[in-house]
């Protein structure tokens, strides 16, 4: 078991336990005093965990109501969040009462931009069940929703009070979507930690579960204690994501976010090599470990598509995209690359 403090305007832990599920009561009591939650989930995550959920919360004396959507990146849109919203007025939720997100990404995302946005912000709390949103999208505050003009572009910062990672949930996960997590845990390993891409090569899919996601979750810790509202060095956490969403957007999102980040990693490595930025052995080394996790080295896109794709990313600023580059393994920054030159840095990032 392990305890992280993440430091952020509204300081909160990330309890990272094999059955926490089983204590999700007792957790979520030390963090509030009203009795009254809504959790919201999806179809899927509900058939496996939603039932035993509700129960362990209504033992507890919790008054809970549940809605349900379907699974998929396709419902983190307006039409999923305005029906949540709805729901939750229904309800006659309160600013004192708490919205739990029991699922993966999707679900913490637009969960969380609901509770940020319903009555002005209530509470809400994280319970990640998939590997990429324990490691990633449940930590740090940020939720958001899909428009059709792209990922995340409606959303908000707002810190959940408690986040409670039960990995044994990983279990149950089918293969498509635990590879879609090791994504996420490899963007770690480039930025902050040789010894992390080291095991992640080495073991492969096979990981130790508890120190790659406490790994992860320290990492991303120190950089939202450093930087909450994304105004500088945690846009370093966007490692592949540029080249990943323009993927994700041009697949009609049937290529998942953790395999789009580990294939633009590779993209991105590959460029940073040829470009001169790091050499080639340390390209190497982040190719092994895309393998090692089940991913692809390069898509189906063109340079031309998918720089048009990331044209409509939130990290352009005018006529220049802020690219994340690779220098070495534990070392990478920021590279604003104008849109002029951006297809001749994607194609190097393509070809290589």
């Amino acid at each position: 078991m392990a305890r992280i403090k993440v430091e952020a305007g509204k300081p909160y832990e990330v309890i990272i336990e094999k059955g926490a599920l089983t204590k999700a009561a007792e957790y979520i009591a030390s963090v509030t005093t009203s009795k009254k939650v809504a959790v919201i989930t999806d179809d899927t995550v509900d058939s496996l965990y939603g039932d035993p959920f509700v129960c362990n919360l209504a033992s507890a004396g919790f008054e809970t109501v549940k809605f349900t959507f379907p699974h998929g990146e396709a419902s983190k849109n307006t039409s999923t969040f305005i029906k949540i919203i709805d729901f939750l007025a229904e309800n006659h939720l309160t600013r004192s009462d708490t919205v739990i997100a029991l699922g993966g990404g999707v679900v913490g995302d637009i969960s969380g931009f609901a509770a940020a946005t319903y009555l002005r912000g209530i509470r809400y709390i994280q319970v990640p069940t998939t590997l990429l949103s324990a490691v990633d999208s449940s930590v740090g505050g940020k939720c958001a929703v899909d428009i059709p003009m792209g990922k995340n572009l409606l959303g908000a910062f707002h810190q959940p009070s408690v986040v409670i990672c039960d990995y044994k949930t990983l279990d149950t996960l089918p293969r498509e979507i635990f590879l879609d997590g090791c994504g996420e845990v490899l963007k770690y390993g480039i930025l902050y930690s040789p010894d992390l891409l080291s095991h992640l090569s080495e073991k492969g899919t096979g990981f130790d579960r508890e120190y790659v996601i406490g790994s992860c979750v320290q990492l991303k810790a120190d950089v939202v204690k450093r930087d909450e509202f994304d105004t500088g060095e945690r846009a370093m956490l966007n490692l592949g994501h540029t080249v990943a969403h323009a993927i994700e957007k041009l697949s009609n999102m049937t290529i998942s976010h953790g395999a789009a980040v580990a294939t633009g990693c590779a993209v991105i490595a590959r460029a940073s090599a040829s470009a001169g930025i790091c050499t080639k052995d340390t390209s190497d080394k982040i190719c092994d470990a895309v393998l090692a996790l089940g991913h692809k080295l390069s898509c189906e896109y063109s340079a031309k598509d998918l720089c048009n794709a990331m044209l409509s990313d939130k990290k352009r600023h005018g006529n220049t995209v802020d690219l994340i580059v690779v220098e070495d393994i534990g070392r990478c920054k920021i590279l604003p690359i104008s849109t002029d030159d951006l297809l001749a840095f994607i194609e190097k990032g393509l070809r290589a």
